[in-house]
């Protein structure tokens, strides 16, 4: 008998027609469904009592997965994700853990419908596992799916989701994370879905191999129960809730739920007037001893009740810090959750109609196989996601009531690192490995009326938690030093966005070397990008001390408190590095806060003055970046007022302008942001009235234009870029010529699109 052999093409998942997708099943696999009458035919009580059970069933499961985990990616970061799907695979009903894998699981649903329902087939009982970012599922292969058909009477009826991170998965670095990889075959294998559990039983073998491949084997093996056990305890109450209401009338209600989140959201966007907005960012470095920035572009356009998400002219793959299809279609449904369907329920199903995205193949992040896709979820996807945000951000700006939704961006990226070594304070010495889990406490972006909250958390997993200092240090060797929240690390703006913050860390309890691994982005070229003039908030920077005096420091009783005290002999780690941390050396961590919102010469003194009190900011950030100077009484008005007028006097005597402006506006405006108002047909400054251009041509504004040196943005901008990549990178702000407001303030290439792409919320139709 000829088998055939499968190229990669036959490993890929995008989303499908259902009509055509339920056409395409064997006639040996039933599937329940009901029909558009049934579903009109529920009355409002019954639906919001199945509704509401349909929600708690994802909770329940989240809550079973986190008692049978022992690992501290469930336990603590909540880095998980559970859905309740249709018969097809739509999801119905998602957690509210980690919501870049809402964009997967279907994926992996239809890819299964379509490539295992007659061999090995799909039935009662069964539970298929897979890890592999180019079927769906996952972003990258630590993200694992385990997921289960549910049947009613021989019909399949519905499918619950059970996904997580985990800690290591083989490959050639540890926690499965290669910084020099090239492609995916130095990084843990992707599996495509196989029956790991068929008639109700785990299939030994199939277990056995899975974690055969893994440093922490026991962690691997526990947490694959541990999803076996939440999928569990869905189909019991997906089984119950069968039982109590009837198999058609469940049905209906599933189908409404994804159709009601469909209309709301469409109707939503129809009260939006319709335009296009553009957001360009870069990552640093794509891989181990590179130097270059990578692009990642999108134009988003709004006509009607739809929305499409253009990623053409996107960079290539390139080493580490791609992704598939699945992580990009993750990175947007980061930022529409939030923040266009933060009032809605999140039926996912019904969301993803509302929206296209187009990309070419090969790309960041849309990257073909053998690409190498360890960094995906938290390098392109959330890069993605951030350049989403953006836009959706300046598309609501243009309404007050919207606008309360806008959100600058938040801290832009997961600071890796992973360490690995042996724990010898027991009897018998043992191996560990741990992704460091505090960057879980990001700065979230500032609000037109509110300032970003200061270690926050995550965008993108609400209910994720920082992990507690003593836990970590009763689980493996090491000596925290410090963890806090670093002052001027939040983006400066009329609304300063939320502080990130650092750690440091030292070995103890192990007398041997321990491996340390680092991934991250935006040490240069900010990722958490401010809006309406607000800057960017911190640069990320990781160091490790060689040479240290901490073992003399803790002997005399005494803590350190800076990297100064403790070594002369400081090594910033590049963005992407296999190194080491010895005994007796310290490393530090530093994650980023969000951006800010507004020009930051805007702020109310008093709120600087209250910053300052509350060590938010530093005295100097308060004159330098605010123009706030503080006496011994607190704000000194007269001197704030001469400050601020000689910091707009110094961005006029910087800056060249464009173009000519054309006279103050008359009549009525429209607002277009914060900044910028159309008036009869022309672009004007919102605070002095002064026309910049034609609305019809909004790259062609008079405006004053800046660049200089990163750190002219403030303090928050630690790192050096000439440490990182060769390009030249610049601070870009562009200003009001009359009043000298700030209107976009970056940091950025000095070759990043001028003000006509970047802010494309200047193109905008009536």
């Amino acid at each position: 008998m000829t088998m055939p052999i499968p190229g990669s093409e036959a490993f890929s998942s995008r989303p499908v027609d259902p009509d055509e997708l339920a056409r395409s099943l064997p006639s040996s696999l039933e599937v329940h469904t009901v029909t558009q009458e049934q579903i009109d035919a529920l009355d409002p009580l019954t639906y919001e009592v199945i509704r509401h059970r349909l929600w708690s069933v994802t909770d329940e499961m989240g809550e079973a997965l986190k008692r049978m985990s022992g690992s501290p990616i469930v336990t603590d970061a909540n880095d998980f994700d559970f859905a309740i799907s249709d018969e097809l695979g739509q999801e119905v009903q998602v957690g509210l853990y980690n919501t870049m894998l809402v964009g997967a699981v279907d994926l992996a649903i239809y890819w299964t419908l379509r490539n295992r329902a007659e061999n090995p087939g799909i039935e009662a009982g069964d539970m298929f596992l897979t890890n592999d970012p180019w079927v769906g599922g996952g972003l990258h292969q630590n993200d694992v799916m385990v997921y289960q058909p549910v049947f009613h009477e021989g019909r399949l009826f519905a499918w619950t989701s059970a996904i997580a991170h985990q800690p290591d998965l083989g490959g050639v670095g540890l926690g499965s994370f290669s910084p020099a990889a090239q492609d995916v075959f130095s990084e843990s294998l992707p599996t495509p879905p196989v029956k790991v559990v068929r008639g109700g039983r785990l299939q030994r073998d199939v277990a056995d191999l899975w974690v055969r491949r893994s440093r922490v084997p026991m962690l691997i093996g526990l947490d694959l129960r541990a999803k076996i056990g939440a999928n569990n305890v869905g189909g019991e109450r997906l089984h119950a809730l069968i039982d109590q209401y009837g198999a058609d009338t469940v049905k209906a209600v599933m189908k409404r739920m994804m159709s009601d989140a469909e209309h709301r959201l469409r109707g939503k966007l129809v009260g939006i007037p319709d335009g296009s907005w553009t957001a360009t960012g870069y990552q640093d470095q794509s891989h181990e001893g590179d130097r270059g920035l990578h692009k990642i572009t999108v134009t988003t356009t709004k006509t009607g009740d739809h929305l499409t998400f253009d990623f053409t002219g996107t960079d290539p793959q390139a080493g580490v810090i791609n992704c598939t299809y699945a992580g990009m279609r993750g990175g947007v449904m980061l930022a529409l959750l939030p923040i266009l369907a933060n009032d809605i329920p999140w039926s996912a199903g019904g969301l993803m109609r509302c929206f296209d995205l187009v990309t070419e193949e090969g790309t960041l992040n849309n990257a073909t196989f053998p690409a190498a896709v360890g960094r995906g979820p938290i390098g392109p996807a959330w890069l993605t996601g951030s350049l989403i945000a953006e836009c959706l951000s300046q598309m609501l700006d243009r309404d007050l009531e919207l606008g309360r939704n806008v959100q600058a961006t938040c801290c832009g990226t997961w600071d890796t690192a992973v360490i690995a070594g042996l724990d010898e304070r027991g009897e018998q010495p043992a191996p560990f490995l741990s992704i460091m889990m505090e960057p879980m406490a990001g700065g979230y972006g500032a609000r037109p009326h509110a300032d970003g909250m200061d270690t926050g958390g995550l965008f993108c997993i609400p209910m994720g938690r920082v992990p507690d200092v003593e836990m970590t240090e009763f689980l493996y060797p090491l000596l925290t030093l410090w963890r806090r929240e670093e002052p001027d690390s939040g983006g400066p703006g009329r609304q300063r966005g939320g502080l990130g913050a650092s750690i440091a860390f030292t070995p103890h309890g192990t007398s041997i070397p321990m491996g340390l691994v680092l991934a991250s982005a935006g040490k240069a070229v900010a990722q958490n990008a401010g809006l309406s003039g607000g800057h960017p908030g911190n640069s990320g920077l990781d160091v490790v001390a060689r040479q240290s005096r901490v073992a003399e420091i803790l002997a005399s009783g005494r803590l350190p408190s800076s990297l100064a005290e403790v070594s002369d002999t400081l090594e910033p780690g590049q963005n992407y590095a296999s190194s080491y941390l010895a005994p007796g050396e310290v490393f530090s961590m530093t994650w980023q806060g969000g951006g800010g919102y507004g020009d930051p010469l805007a702020r109310d003194p008093e709120a600087v003055a209250r910053d300052v009190r509350e060590e938010k900011i530093t005295r100097g950030a308060a004159t330098d970046v605010y123009g706030v100077v503080l006496g011994e009484a607190g704000v000194d008005p007269g001197a704030t007022a001469a400050a601020r007028a000689e910091a707009k006097a110094a961005r006029r005597d910087r800056s060249r302008v464009t173009g000519e402006t054309r006279g103050k506006a008359d009549g009525g405006t429209r607002r277009i942001d914060d900044n910028l108002v159309e008036a009869n047909g022309a672009i004007a400054c919102a605070h002095c009235r002064e026309v910049l251009g034609d609305s019809a041509e909004p790259g062609a504004l008079a405006l004053g234009v800046y660049d200089g040196p990163p750190t002219d943005a403030g303090p928050q901008i630690t790192a050096t870029a000439a440490d990182y990549v060769d390009a030249d990178v610049v601070f870009r702000q562009y200003s009001c010529p009359s009043c000298w407001t700030a209107l976009s303030s970056a940091v950025v290439p000095a070759d990043h699109p001028d003000l006509g792409t970047t802010l494309g919320r200047l193109t905008v139709t009536p």
